[in-house]
């Protein structure tokens, strides 16, 4: 099997994960408990019958529930995502997420740049030098890092931040950031310049840098251990007694095999980063898709918390898919037959 083939069968296997993740969120939010057209309702016209009919149709509850469902199913398919119903009331879906969703992706890009560039460069370090004074001390580091809750790291960085520099004699504002600054959302419209780039990431540096806490630790621990297993294996001896370099041993034979046990712990790293997002975006205020997904919640926007289910579902099949790729490209075995 090629690796196209490989890849395109994986592609194939997702197309079923999306219609059982999507068919879910619409039997829980359309056929559950909660009636979604009593939440579009104020109190006062929830015993209004005309008014409650009016919301059944608005949300199509009066066709068949197969009917609703295909409808509902096609427009999410064709991105068809209709109007807000509660949350910025008759604004274009599709539009919403535009504006929202780049915020979530930079916010996430950098926190999984953080974590892997950290968590890995210590845990590979402390791999190469085992038993040391280096080990334990990146050992502990990543293990209380990893032991800080997220909610508790994202206080304590905005006190330290919005603490004057005579304090802890750090100032933040010497990187262009006010002290009023260090919530709120990234400029995205000019992230294609250069002050336009740099504003945007000074700006979700703090809440990254908490988002991605969470992986450094259990990626330094996993790329320990990686490197400890594979500095044992005969190819590794075996290259040392053919007289392959030191710096070749380690980047082509330790560094690159190490680094297929860890694809699927940063991938799944980032799977909890689309959830966590909610709760940091909420923190440090910054409007991206997890805060609209809160949001529409706490609201009772139903309809755009399925929406917004949809969206959550494709960027996780996406990332499993992105898995997929790397493998591929880390591990010249992944496609072949019998695999």
């Amino acid at each position: 099997m090629s690796r196209f083939k490989y890849l395109a069968k994986r592609f194939a296997l997702s197309v079923p994960v999306i219609w059982l993740g999507t068919s879910m969120t619409w039997f829980i939010i359309y056929m559950g408990p909660i009636d979604p057209a009593s939440r579009l309702l104020s109190q006062g016209q929830i015993r209004n019958p005309a008014a409650y009919e009016a919301a059944q149709t608005q949300l199509g509850l009066d066709q068949p529930p197969l009917q609703h469902y295909v409808d509902w199913m096609t427009s999410l398919l064709t991105f068809d995502l209709g109007r807000t119903w509660l949350l910025y009331q008759g604004s274009n879906v599709n539009a919403l997420i535009l504006d929202f969703l780049p915020r979530t992706l930079w916010l996430g890009l950098w926190s999984v740049l953080i974590a892997v560039f950290i968590g890995v460069s210590m845990g590979f370090y402390a791999g190469m030098r085992s038993n040391s004074v280096s080990d334990y001390v990146a050992s502990m580091g990543g293990i209380v890092w990893r032991a800080m809750p997220n909610f508790w790291l994202a206080i304590m960085l905005l006190t330290l931040l919005s603490t004057p520099a005579w304090l802890f004699g750090f100032d933040y504002q010497q990187f262009g950031v006010p002290l009023d600054g260090l919530t709120g959302s990234p400029d995205m419209s000019r992230i294609g310049t250069v002050d336009g780039f740099l504003a945007a990431t000074k700006k979700v540096l703090p809440a990254a840098l908490v988002l991605g806490s969470a992986s450094m630790g259990n990626e330094m621990r996993i790329g320990r251990t990686a490197v400890l297993e594979v500095k044992n294996q005969n190819y590794v001896d075996l290259a040392k007694a053919k007289g392959v370099s030191d710096r070749a041993l380690v980047w082509k034979h330790i560094f690159r095999n190490a680094l297929v046990p860890l694809v699927p712990i940063v991938t799944t790293e980032a799977f909890l980063l689309i959830g966590g997002s909610v709760l940091v975006e909420t923190v440090f205020g910054i409007n991206g898709i997890g805060y609209l997904f809160f949001e529409a919640a706490t609201s009772g926007d139903l309809p755009l918390v399925g929406t917004l289910m949809y969206i959550f579902i494709l960027m996780t099949v996406g990332i499993n898919l992105f898995q997929d790729l790397l493998y591929t490209i880390i591990d010249p075995r992944v496609g072949l037959e019998g695999t």
